[in-house]
């Protein structure tokens, strides 16, 4: 379609090309702005150049059809006689601060954190934004967010801590794609110009660290001998025979476990994938349970804290991997029961499932419906009976626990 000289609500309504249209001379700087949205689609938004203070500046009028080219006209008028008078057509007040946008977003994104990972993805947010975001931009409105203002927090720590500055630059795109959604901004600030500016990253990436297979064994004896409490002790267990995420384990209740069947069923929203995974239960883990009883205090959870109500603390794990030496993380016991699983050439099917990991190959998983759970129970079956092998003679790694005690 051929674009008039002034825009023309037909034209506005059918034009299906991205780019920018002026409203041209006589215009007051409107101009209608059309993007592709990421789910297929057109998305048309209003905006208007104008120079407020003497510094050129975007304002958003809102969205079409909600706006309609006759709204737009007349809210550009209305800006330019303000600006004519010299004040700001846009209510200070109502624009946030970076700091004020980036608490609204984690609201907004908290119910869709996983199920006992809210919390800490919370702290994780405002932890890192207030270290390295904040302090130089928290008090400053949203709409003067410039790229060098982004680059101005990333630079810095691009090269020393670049997992963590990547981190931070994706909470800071996420909080402006929430204030171009606000009609507040039109473009991100953190986005690809960002990227583009910023050298190639030199520091490795950064894996868990895990232990070689066949020492998981003497690091869970070491554990059990330990004088950590038995919640804990039962709970890391419990993690590795089971190749378990912390989140997944540490939340776990006793209405999820059938012990006659031999079976937890983890459901779907503490999954990282949102789908319930059902984990086969080897005779070592068992064993484990049988001892978590002795903990129950009437919470339902399997693993309940012994100083406090609820469950577990999010880092009870991290602490006593760091503090017992243990050379690994809660999470590295999965890449050490994969590796075990490749070495031993268990079908690479049975691993993945076991560590409920979604199948990249979208055609090849459509196709696969079954969870290949009896075989999967073979292959943990094998995997506890490896690690109780490869832990020493005459010793174990389950099995009662003397310092066991009911709380309270």
């Amino acid at each position: 379609m051929k674009r008039p000289r002034r825009l023309s609500a037909a034209f506005v309504r059918t034009v299906n090309k991205p780019g920018r249209y002026g409203e041209g001379r006589g215009g007051f700087g409107l101009s209608l702005l059309v993007k592709e949205r990421k789910g297929g689609g057109l998305a048309k938004s209003w905006s208007q150049r104008l120079r407020i203070n003497g510094k050129p500046s975007n304002v958003g009028l809102g969205r079409y059809p909600i706006v309609t080219l006759a709204d737009a006209r007349t809210k550009a008028l209305e800006n330019a006689r303000a600006v004519e008078k010299g004040h700001d057509p846009r209510d200070r007040s109502r624009i946030p601060t970076l700091e004020q946008a980036a608490e609204k977003v984690i609201r907004l994104y908290e119910p869709t954190w996983r199920a006992g990972g809210a919390d800490s993805s919370v702290k994780v947010w405002r932890s890192s934004l207030e270290r390295y975001v904040f302090p130089k931009l928290g008090r400053k409105p949203v709409t003067e967010i410039t790229t060098a203002d982004v680059l101005a927090v990333i630079v810095p720590i691009w090269h020393t801590k670049t997992a963590t500055a990547s981190r931070v630059k994706g909470r800071i795109s996420s909080i402006m794609r929430w204030a171009i959604a606000q009609n507040y901004i039109e473009n991100n600030p953190a986005s690809d110009a960002v990227a583009a500016a910023l050298p190639r990253a030199t520091t490795p990436r950064q894996h868990h660290l895990a232990l070689p297979h066949a020492e998981v064994g003497a690091a869970l004896q070491k554990v059990r001998e330990s004088p950590v409490s038995p919640a804990a002790k039962l709970l890391f267990t419990l993690a590795t025979l089971t190749a378990s995420r912390t989140g997944e384990a540490r939340l776990s209740r006793w209405s999820e476990v059938d012990l006659e069947k031999r079976v937890w069923t983890v459901p779907a929203e503490r999954m990282k994938a949102k789908r319930e995974h059902r984990v086969p239960l080897a005779t070592q883990t068992m064993q484990v349970l049988a001892d978590a009883q002795r903990l129950a205090d009437g919470s339902g959870l399997i693993f309940p804290s012994p100083t406090r109500s609820g469950p577990l603390g999010t880092n009870t794990l991290s602490r006593l991997c760091h503090d017992l030496r243990l050379g690994c993380t809660p999470h590295g016991m999965r890449s050490s029961f994969r590796t075990w699983c490749g070495e031993t050439e268990q079908p690479r099917e049975l691993a993945e499932q076991a560590l409920a990991h979604v199948n990249p190959n979208r055609v090849e998983a459509a196709y696969m419906r079954s969870d290949l759970f009896e075989r999967r129970r073979e292959l943990m079956e094998a995997w506890s009976d490896y690690l109780l092998e490869s832990k020493g003679p005459e010793r174990t790694i389950t099995g009662s626990l003397v310092s066991l005690e009911r709380k309270g």
